[in-house]
């Protein structure tokens, strides 16, 4: 999830943001959910070569390219945890090459959905915690987790669990974001999980220019099926949003790789 997280702390805010903003910046309208996170864009734009039934969800898809990418996948067991709707998880198997691709969610409900939307050979999904991922050690070659840690109530334990199902030399290629007070907790979590960073890199910009990219395709999207006053609303949202993050002290939106040694 993007923003839940983020606007507890302001009910009005928060359900301004449930109701419209979510659906609005993340592109999950209706029944085409498959991704649940900010987005990605580069400035000039990264250009990602993509199939046409994958360039409306471009920039979702260019974040978990970009998370991803940091490993050569091809011909590797990968595992991702929080996979949501599937969408990365099915990008990933059609155009990495890991010989398979487990995705976990929480979630029985999305679980059910990847498993109807997303049938490809290799690809498979499974309800699961990820405090108590549901594997043997040294399961995976490599674990892949985009924008789902801020919601865990135990991120400590998440890495250890990482690194448990991680075989020797395997990697955990991680994206995710921290309001401005919790990052020296984040940044502690991370120099003591039993992994070795090998790379990081900030992508704040880029992923508020995915976000308003992909709030720009939806409301184009949307725009001559609402009224002009929901417009209005939408626009007056984003701006809130804005102004939450920016009251807060603003966000870190990182990415990461790690290996196990």
């Amino acid at each position: 999830m993007a923003f839940g997280y983020r606007l507890q702390s302001n009910p009005l805010v928060g359900k301004f943001t449930t109701k419209y903003l979510l659906p609005l910046g993340t592109r999950q309208i209706g029944d085409d959910v498959v991704f649940f996170n900010f987005g990605y864009e580069e400035d000039p734009p990264m250009g990602l070569p993509l199939a046409s039934s994958d360039e409306p969800n471009r920039y979702c898809i260019q974040l978990y390219h970009v998370t991803a990418s940091r490993v050569d996948l091809t011909g590797k067991r990968l595992l991702e945890v929080s996979c949501g709707a599937g969408g990365g998880a099915s990008y990933i198997m059609r155009n990495l090459g890991p010989a398979s691709y487990t995705g976990l969610d929480l979630n029985p409900a999305s679980i059910d959905m990847c498993r109807e939307r997303h049938q490809l050979p290799g690809l498979d999904f499974l309800q699961g915690d990820s405090q108590s991922l549901p594997f043997p050690d040294e399961t995976f070659d490599a674990v892949i987790n985009v924008e789902a840690s801020h919601q865990y109530r135990d991120f400590p334990r998440f890495l250890d669990e990482v690194a448990r199902v991680l075989r020797t030399g395997g990697h955990f290629m991680y994206s995710d974001s921290r309001r401005a007070p919790v990052v020296a907790e984040w940044e502690a979590a991370l120099a003591d999980a039993p992994l070795r960073k090998i790379s990081e890199r900030a992508i704040d910009e880029e992923c508020k220019r995915g976000l308003a990219a992909n709030a720009r395709r939806t409301q184009e999207k949307l725009g001559h099926r609402l009224p002009a006053f929901m417009n209005s609303l939408i626009r007056y949202g984003m701006g809130v949003l804005d102004w939450d993050l920016r009251r807060a002290g603003g966000f870190s939106y990182r990415v990461y790789c790690f290996v196990k040694d």
